[in-house]
């Protein structure tokens, strides 16, 4: 758990897992035997069987046309977190790397996510994209794979944080 203390880690059904492997299988420096698992850290097991059915609830709302048009209603285009709401919120993603040498825990954290960190993160894709020396690619590839270093690079300049933390818990950038 972020922070410490008890908790579960549950399966998140997202395509990062999908996206992460295509990265693996396009670069030889995720060595033969990488495999990725993507989880979300919930204190109380009861959030998990809440959020799941809560969930659930929604897309079956969002099938039947009456309930879905009740559903729109419920907050206009164009609403959203106030900035004092925006400036108080912030995400941190921890990553955990094990292999037979040993393990490495490293967390990337920011500000709030649905607004300004999304926002810088695409514009700093767009100006990687456009200004740096980026590796030969083609096709559909992964932002790892066209961008990897030089995009983390332009991020941190940003104000994310990729951190790499010890075994004892203590920091090192």
């Amino acid at each position: 758990m972020p922070g410490g203390g008890p908790g579960w880690a549950v399966p998140l059904p997202t395509i990062d897992p999908q996206i992460v492997a295509r990265s693996a299988a396009a670069s030889a420096a995720y060595g033969p035997d990488f495999h990725y698992r993507h989880h979300i850290a919930v204190r109380w097991l009861p959030v998990v069987f809440g959020g799941a059915v809560g969930l659930g609830l929604l897309f079956l709302a969002a099938q039947v046309p009456p309930l879905r048009k009740g559903l729109s209603r419920l907050r206009s285009p164009g609403t959203g977190p106030d900035a004092a709401t925006r400036a108080r919120s912030r995400f941190t993603v921890r990553f955990v790397a094990e292999t037979a040498d040993g393990r490495v825990v490293t967390e990337v954290s920011g500000g709030d996510p649905g607004y300004g960190e999304t926002a810088k993160m695409l514009v700093e894709s767009a100006l990687c994209l456009a200004y740096d020396e980026l590796p030969p690619t083609a096709g559909q590839v992964t932002t790892a794979t066209a961008m990897g270093d030089a995009l983390i690079e332009r991020l941190v300049r940003a104000g994310l944080r990729f951190t790499v933390l010890t075994p004892a818990g203590t920091e090192t950038d």
